[in-house]
């Protein structure tokens, strides 16, 4: 019978022609592809030619026996599975067979039937060992796909990370919640020596401080009341592979001082008294200032040392839009899939809507915020209305309530219709402190007064030091707001507008942490430019 391409392939060793012979033509009536050897040293030879599935070879040969090639095999071809056959069969040789990593042991005289079905057998474990690592390298791929983002500050992130991975290093990885510490934890993990060991991760704040420690650490049997049985804690769980402490900044100081143990020693300690060797790495995440947690005496500096090898900042969504739209559309795609849903995207106002609002929450806000919009979406593509009402009217508003962003081409009237009002919500949307805050004298509110003596700030530019002053200059003017701004010459005192003008200034330099250019005008003089840096507190024309 023809052998099927692709058919599973046997090798047969014996040192006796007639014997290979029989079995060769065993196999071949199956379909099976049989390759054969008179020696060991002829079948390691084939071995590291050929992939073999199962290996039957006999156990009593001259020159190299049975079990030597068993134990040759497991270095040359980890993979096959062997299968030893001897006419001086015992259950010592049995055991001995099973300890050195055979698959099963067979007798002479060899039954068809019996033979068959061990080798099957065999060919079975082997393609199920083999799917269960193509598996598991294609969730390792799917995962590392989840690391979405193309943005300058991410590819810096994904820069160390993937530079780190290889290393046994400990990683430090600092980010507020929800910006995915722990998928760039998994891909340390999978792009690291340790991949094929256990990734155990574990968040401090979810356990009870009085737990905390048995569960990291471990117990022995009766170490205290309710201890009827041994645990091993997660050190020893993950060992040979990569403990991931999320929130480590919440452990207690007691656990610190048993952390720093390990860290330094590799050794755990279970409550109880028993010592353990452990050989993982670690890596751990906070949203906390570790710094300022050691001064304040919360966080034991040694520990902090030894824990901040390899620190990985993790920017916050606000920092990284262009990822917006990429994020938003693979999370679409996901649970589209996931509730039987054919859409086929984002309209327009929505995408807007998505890329101006700052996300406190981050990605999980973001992904949240779309698996919401899914689920309510009636329509082919999701629409703004389908986002949460925070998304729709927030209008990227900061934390501190005082700084609006825009997406690059939104109109002037949009913008200015925005910042209206964002500034009736901060003053109280009461039409004398509007008329305040934007210099404008008491009385109607009329086009006229509005143009007249009103100051408009052209263009209200951030970026970090040292940016090229030439490169901000040429951006599209922006309306961002009125002010009736006279002067704001060094020395000269301020009236009241120009110190109002004098506070925006300021406080867009505090904000930015960088270099503020504001483009004037006014009825005075047109396009004065003034400049503010952080090194100085006055403001200069």
């Amino acid at each position: 019978m023809a052998t099927q391409p692709g058919a599973p392939t046997v090798l047969v060793v014996d040192d006796e022609p007639p014997i290979v012979d029989s079995l060769h033509k065993i196999f071949e009536r199956e379909s099976l592809r049989v390759l054969t050897a008179g020696s060991g040293g002829e079948a390691l030879e084939i071995l590291r030619r050929e992939p073999v599935s199962v290996l039957l070879t006999d156990l009593m040969m001259p020159g190299m026996s049975g079990m030597d090639l068993l134990r040759a095999s497991k270095s040359v071809a980890p993979e096959t599975e062997t299968v030893l056959m001897t006419a001086y069969g015992t259950v010592e040789n049995a055991v001995e067979a099973m300890k050195q990593g055979a698959y099963d042991f067979v007798t002479k005289p060899i039954k068809r039937a019996h033979l068959l079905r061990v080798v099957g057998k065999a060919i079975e474990k082997r393609s199920l060992v083999q799917e269960n690592r193509s598996l598991r390298a294609q969730l390792a791929a799917e995962q590392r796909r989840a690391l979405i983002g193309q943005s300058l500050p991410w590819r810096r992130t994904m820069e160390i990370v993937m530079q780190a991975a290889p290393s046994q290093a400990t990683v430090l990885l600092l980010g507020e919640s929800g910006t995915g510490k722990e998928l760039l934890a998994r891909a340390i993990h999978d792009s690291s020596p340790r991949a094929g060991g256990p990734f155990v991760p574990v968040n401090c704040a979810a356990l009870p401080e009085t737990i905390l420690e048995a569960e990291l650490f471990g117990y022995e049997k009766g170490a205290f009341t309710g201890a009827v049985q041994r645990h091993d804690g997660r050190f020893v769980q993950a060992d040979g592979g990569t403990l991931f402490l999320d929130e480590i900044g919440e452990i207690p100081t007691h656990v610190q001082v048993k952390l720093l143990r390990v860290l330094q020693e590799g050794e755990v300690e279970r409550l109880g008294g028993r010592t353990l060797k452990v050989d993982l790495r670690l890596v751990a995440a906070t949203n906390q200032d570790l710094r300022a947690a050691v001064r304040e005496g919360r966080f034991r500096e040694d520990l902090y040392y030894r824990l901040n090898v390899i620190a990985v900042p993790i920017p916050p969504l606000r920092d990284r839009r262009d990822d917006v739209p990429l994020l938003a559309e693979h999370f679409l795609q996901r649970y589209a899939a996931r509730n039987n849903r054919h859409l086929s995207g984002f309209s327009r106002a929505a995408a807007e809507a998505l890329a101006r609002y700052d996300w406190p929450g981050n990605v999980r806000e973001l992904e949240n915020t779309v698996e919401r919009a899914v689920v309510l979406s009636r329509g082919s593509a999701l629409e703004i209305d389908d986002l949460p009402p925070e998304v729709r009217s927030g209008g990227g508003v900061a934390g501190d309530g005082r700084t609006l962003s825009f997406v690059v081409g939104t109109p002037l009237e949009e913008i200015e219709r925005r910042v209206i009002h964002a500034t009736l919500a901060h003053v109280g949307a009461t039409s004398a402190s509007a008329r305040s805050c934007s210099g404008s004298p008491p009385g109607p509110s009329t086009a006229g007064s509005r143009k007249s003596g009103a100051t408009r700030i052209r263009a209200l530019i951030r970026a970090p030091l040292p940016a090229p002053l030439p490169a901000l200059l040429p951006l599209l003017p922006l309306l961002l707001a009125r002010r009736a701004v006279e002067t704001c010459q060094i020395g000269r005192a301020p009236r009241p507008a120009a110190r109002a003008k004098s506070l925006i200034l300021k406080e867009f330099v505090s904000a930015s942490g960088g270099l503020g250019v504001a483009l004037v005008e006014t009825s005075d003089f047109p396009w004065r430019r003034c400049f503010a840096s952080t090194s100085r507190s006055s403001i200069w024309r």
